[in-house]
């Protein structure tokens, strides 16, 4: 079964993988001098970040050892509300302990981004060549003494776009085919399973699981492929309507950038 349930949690999770993939191209174009990366693990790594999830570590054990102690005696409801109560308690420390810190750092990325009249700056993950590496400059600002003063500017206008993939997946025909695709994962998952229980050979087995991976890859042909073929074409035209030359996922965006989310939203509905 372990063959079965992987190839299951691989299946349920092409149409994201693909979707995500679409918006995020690795960057490689050397006439494009307006955009910026950064290497947000190096900024993390920063003393005063380490040591706001230090703290927020321990004060997360100290709500666990707190909940233990009082769910011991309570019931389910009751260690259901505490659960609850726990996790905002830490999801309003993280708040206080992380807003700031968060803040002066995008006031620091802006900052230098306006005085190297970037455009857009984006997660150096994605890039694999060209661009501006802006890490060292965001990280000595960072580490001086003061705060980074917010630029005066805004960003000039981008050729780099960005969707945001969450909105797309919440689409009603979108979420429709994902709940289709999983449905059917689900009962192939079942009728295999019992298919596994009865199989008396190795043969009878890798026979079993091949009609299962057929059985998801032509329903992911049937009903997601569809979807991603429609989402890409729609990215594609708002971003030639737009003279973008490339579109990434909201989520490699750190600065600037154009959003073209209801755009292509829009095209989808």
């Amino acid at each position: 079964m372990d063959h079965l349930s992987a190839r299951g949690r691989v299946a349920a999770l092409a149409f994201a993988l693909a979707a995500f993939m679409l918006g995020t191209p690795a960057i490689g174009a050397t006439d494009i001098t307006d955009i910026g990366a950064i290497d947000q693990a190096a900024i993390a790594a920063l003393p005063q970040f380490q040591a706001a999830n230090k703290s927020l570590y321990d004060y997360g054990q100290q709500l666990q050892r707190q909940f233990t102690a009082q769910a011991r005696h309570a019931s389910q409801q009751q260690q259901q509300q505490l659960g609850r109560q726990f996790q905002q308690k830490l999801a309003d420390r993280q708040r206080a302990v992380m807003g700031p810190l968060l803040q002066r750092a995008q006031v620091a990325i802006a900052s230098v981004a306006s005085s190297k009249n970037l455009s857009v700056v984006v997660d150096r993950r994605i890039v694999v060549f060209g661009g501006q590496d802006i890490t060292g400059s965001v990280r000595d600002l960072l580490s001086g003494v003061g705060d980074p003063v917010p630029p005066v500017s805004t960003p000039p206008p981008s050729k780099v776009g960005f969707v945001d993939q969450q909105a797309i997946d919440a689409l009603p025909k979108v979420k429709a085919a994902q709940d289709e695709f999983l449905k059917f994962k689900s009962d192939q998952d079942k009728t295999a399973g019992e298919k596994l229980k009865g199989a008396k050979t190795d043969a009878d087995r890798d026979a079993i699981l091949k009609d299962y991976r057929k059985a998801l890859d032509d329903k992911q042909s049937a009903t997601l492929k569809p979807m991603i073929d429609q989402t890409r074409s729609a990215i594609a035209d708002v971003a030639k309507s737009k003279g973008l030359v490339l579109v990434v996922d909201r989520g490699n965006i750190v600065f600037g950038g154009l959003d073209i989310t209801s755009d292509v939203t829009a095209k989808l509905k």
